[in-house]
Formats: structure tokens, C-alpha cells, sequence
């Protein structure tokens, strides 16, 4: 395997970006930077802040005195200024603002800035909705995931029921088509595959069978 080898695997919601990037991460040893999270940790703080997030100036201004640590362990815990946030980050509240948060250029410029900064520590796998279109367009191996909008709803809902969080699953629908609609027509790094992006449809697929094909690819590299 390539010494500084990446991998770039992006979508939208609930396509089981995560999910698969986490277990290709421990089957080939090579570090997972969850991207996701540190947008997350951002909308959340701007929440517990009580700064609106459509107030961009501000959010801006938060952003540059905000530090953002992700684990290196299995746990894969995050920090938001020296604070646990894992569980907290995953609120529906959180997934309804994060997609505002992440829109802002400087918000984007930060945490971009961060994620480089991982990607030259040595093998990495991103995911997000723009890896390798902008955060790592020279990635070794680019991935782009999608499903059904049922499916993405039905697996977002199951990720809540499990944590706890009893969320009508309409509800959880609403919110992911209109995270779509934001992530899409976004002027600053709209999702969308890269040229030389594979996509994989995961609708029928088990984590198993998607892991597998995209382990094959690399064998390759």
C-alpha cells in the first residue's frame, strides 16, 4: 500500500459515508479523519453559543477561536475546545444547522486548512461532500456514495433510535431533503461527484459488500 495513500469518499446524508470510511480505515490501518464531526462541532457550538446561524459574520468570528480534535483511537471521540461532544454532535438540532454552518466560506477555509494539515500526516480517508472535489483533489482513490432518500432516512432514524433519540422518521426524511437542497446549491463547494469519482449506489449493498468492493480498488493503487 501507498505510504501517504488517500481516499477520498464523499455524498450526501446518510449514504453511510462514516460508516464505510470507518472500516476501511481499521482494515487497511490507516487513519480516519471524519470531517463531518468537526462541521458538527461548529454548528453545535454556535447553538450552545446562542449565536444564529445565519448570522455569518459571527459564526466566522467563532470559528477562528475554536479548536478542533478528533481521537486517533478506535473510540474516535471528538473535542471542541478540550470538551467531549461525540454523542452531542449527532442531535437532530445539530444535522438541521450544520449544513448553514458549513456553506460559510471561512468557516469552510478553517476547517479545510485542518483537514490538509491531517492529510500529510500519512494514509488517510476523509468523507464528506467535498473531499475530492476541493479538500484533497489529488487523492489517490475517490469514492462517491448514494442511496435512496427512504433508505438514507430509514438509516439516519435507526442511528438516533440507537442513540436514544426518538425522531418520527417523516421528520428525519424532511430534514435530509432539505440538507440535500442546501449541500447541492451551495455556492461554496456544492456536493457533487468528482470527474474521476466512482460512484457506488449503496442502496442494496451491506456495509460488508461495499467495504469489499472499495478494498479491491486499492489493492490496485
Amino acid at each position: 500500500m501507498k505510504k501517504n495513500l488517500q481516499i477520498a469518499i464523499d455524498g450526501p446524508a446518510g449514504a453511510g459515508k462514516s460508516t464505510i470510511a470507518k472500516a476501511i480505515a481499521k482494515r487497511l490501518g490507516i487513519f480516519y479523519v471524519d470531517t463531518g464531526a468537526m462541521y458538527r462541532a461548529i454548528a453545535l457550538k454556535s447553538l450552545r453559543l446562542n449565536i444564529p446561524v445565519d448570522h455569518e459574520e459571527e459564526v466566522g468570528h467563532m470559528v477562528q477561536q475554536t479548536e478542533i480534535e478528533l481521537d486517533h483511537s478506535e473510540e474516535r471521540r471528538v473535542f471542541c475546545d478540550g470538551q467531549d461532544v461525540t454523542e452531542a454532535i449527532r442531535s437532530p438540532e445539530v444535522s438541521r444547522k450544520v449544513s448553514t454552518i458549513a456553506a460559510y466560506p471561512v468557516v469552510r477555509q478553517r476547517l479545510v486548512q485542518l483537514q490538509r494539515q491531517e492529510a500529510k500526516r500519512g494514509a488517510v480517508i476523509m468523507d464528506g461532500r467535498d473531499i475530492g472535489t476541493f479538500v484533497l483533489p489529488e487523492a489517490d482513490l475517490k469514492i462517491f456514495l448514494t442511496a435512496s432518500i427512504e433508505e438514507r432516512a430509514h438509516r439516519r432514524w435507526r442511528e438516533l433510535l440507537k442513540a436514544g433519540k426518538e425522531v418520527p422518521v417523516n421528520e428525519v426524511k424532511q430534514d435530509m431533503e432539505k440538507r440535500d437542497r442546501q449541500d447541492t446549491e451551495r455556492e461554496a463547494s456544492p456536493l457533487q461527484p468528482a470527474h474521476d469519482a466512482l460512484i457506488l449506489d449503496t442502496t442494496e449493498l451491506t456495509i460488508e459488500e461495499i467495504v469489499d468492493r472499495i478494498i479491491a480498488l486499492t489493492d490496485r493503487l
